[in-house]
């Protein structure tokens, strides 16, 4: 059985604990093994009852009581500003959670979650995700950390962080397809009456239609035509021309314009319409293909750069039908 724990403190989003623990317990009825698949336990600072910002109590485990059994997934949850500052400065909490997140098989946080391990020192370098609104005080505050702003979920190594509240359910989904089985996820989906299992690179707020939405976009024409015309070469340069600007011109208008810089925006349609092949049920070599990543290992490196978790499996998990 695996072992998950959910760390919270006085005034947590008790969504960050229902969702995925449903999810977890989905999981478990859809086997209906004897044994349990997954073990749920909430633990906290000192231990006992601990009221959530809807004033729902959950009782907990002192966190010091679980250093000497290895979690198999470990995830601090969020909350609002002022609960989640106490949470960040608490003794016990930061005496713990180093030794906890070094120990357990797969750790990370939901939400605003993320603030607590990131004033640990534990996420710098790392790749993460946070809800939409928290990512430029994430990116202010702790300069070393990498904050994906587009994704609901991000995978960096055993860390895995979701943003706002209710992608901790899709990022739970994601725990249970790469710990048992992509059907067995959906399945619980299913159960659960969740309309889509979102994969993690699923943009809060998608960076393409935002630049095809922004006003007066001096790029418009050139984003549709890169849209059409995924499998030619689609470098600086030749955008550059396209557009009828020098390189240098070209890539500060376009950042300007977008965001993003045009080699991360062409990745992004590349790999977004990728997803849209593999959910057709494509070979990987097909969709290599039609989006300009080929041969098949670039396309396979980028995808789970980027998004977390293989083609083929996204794939398995996605497939119509």
């Amino acid at each position: 059985m695996r072992h998950i724990v959910f760390v919270v403190y006085p005034g947590f989003e008790i969504l960050d604990v229902s969702g995925p623990g449903a999810v977890f317990s989905g999981a478990n009825r859809a086997l209906g093994g004897a044994v349990p698949a997954y073990g749920v336990e909430l633990a906290s600072a000192r231990g006992g009852p601990v009221a959530s910002s809807s004033g729902i109590v959950v009782e907990t485990r002192p966190v010091g009581a679980l250093s000497m059994l290895a979690a198999d997934t470990l995830l601090v949850v969020g909350a609002e500003r002022e609960p989640l500052l106490r949470a960040m400065a608490d003794p016990a909490l930061r005496q713990a959670l180093p030794q906890l997140a070094d120990t357990a098989g797969r750790w990370g946080s939901i939400c605003s979650g993320v603030f607590v391990l990131a004033a640990l020192g534990l996420l710098d370098g790392r790749r993460v995700a946070t809800h939409w609104d928290a990512c430029a005080p994430l990116a202010g505050a702790f300069p070393k950390v990498v904050v994906d702003p587009d994704s609901l979920y991000v995978v960096d190594g055993s860390l895995w962080t979701s943003a706002g509240v209710t992608t901790g359910i899709d990022m739970t989904l994601a725990m249970i397809a790469s710990d048992l089985d992509a059907k067995i996820a959906g399945e619980v989906a299913k159960r659960l009456v969740l309309y889509a299992r979102r994969p993690g690179y699923q943009s809060q707020f998608s960076p393409v239609l935002q630049a095809q939405a922004r006003a007066g976009s001096p790029f418009g024409d050139l984003i549709a035509w890169i849209q059409d015309h995924l499998q030619e070469p689609l470098d600086v340069p030749a955008l550059a021309a396209r557009a009828g600007l020098a390189e240098r011109t070209f890539h500060r208008k376009f950042v300007a314009a977008t965001g993003v810089t045009p080699a991360r925006y062409v990745e992004t349609a590349r790999l977004d319409a990728a997803r849209m092949l593999l959910s057709r049920g494509l070979s990987l070599k097909a969709v290599a293909v039609q989006v300009g990543l080929f041969p098949a290992a670039r396309f396979t490196e980028a995808f789970e750069r980027r998004f977390g978790m293989s083609p083929r499996l996204f794939r398995d998990m996605h497939a119509e039908g």
